[in-house]
């Protein structure tokens, strides 16, 4: 399976991006999928995921409120929805295929490439 993030940007601080997650070789209906991001010098950390039929989400409690993740079984995407972004939220953000829309990266087998995105003050 390959995944591709997509939609990260320059944006300034208050402003929207949406993320894409497309996957090929599977279909993502067979998967929860969960968002991570990882700054420079930074551990990667939790973002949200969404079980597989979209009926469960998770957040991180820095993104609850301003962040939403929903799905598209129909065409195979994935999509986190980030609103009111801060400059703190700057970072690589990474989808990833899992069992269970848990908040632990050990718990997603397959990831993808990132998409860059940077809040400017």
């Amino acid at each position: 399976v390959q995944l591709q993030a997509s939609g990260g940007g320059l944006v300034k601080v208050g402003g929207s991006l949406r993320l894409s997650c497309a996957a090929s070789g599977r279909k993502l209906s067979n998967y929860a999928v969960g968002w991570f991001r990882q700054a420079p010098g930074k551990e990667r950390e939790f973002v949200a995921a969404i079980s597989w039929n979209g009926g469960f989400t998770n957040y991180a409690d820095f993104v609850k409120g301003r962040f939403t993740i929903s799905r598209d079984n129909a065409n195979n995407m994935v999509y986190l929805q980030m609103n009111s972004l801060k400059p703190e939220d700057t970072a690589n953000y990474y989808c990833a295929l899992g069992r269970l829309a848990r908040d632990r990266w050990s718990d997603y087998d397959h990831w993808g490439q990132g998409t860059q995105v940077t809040v400017s003050s």
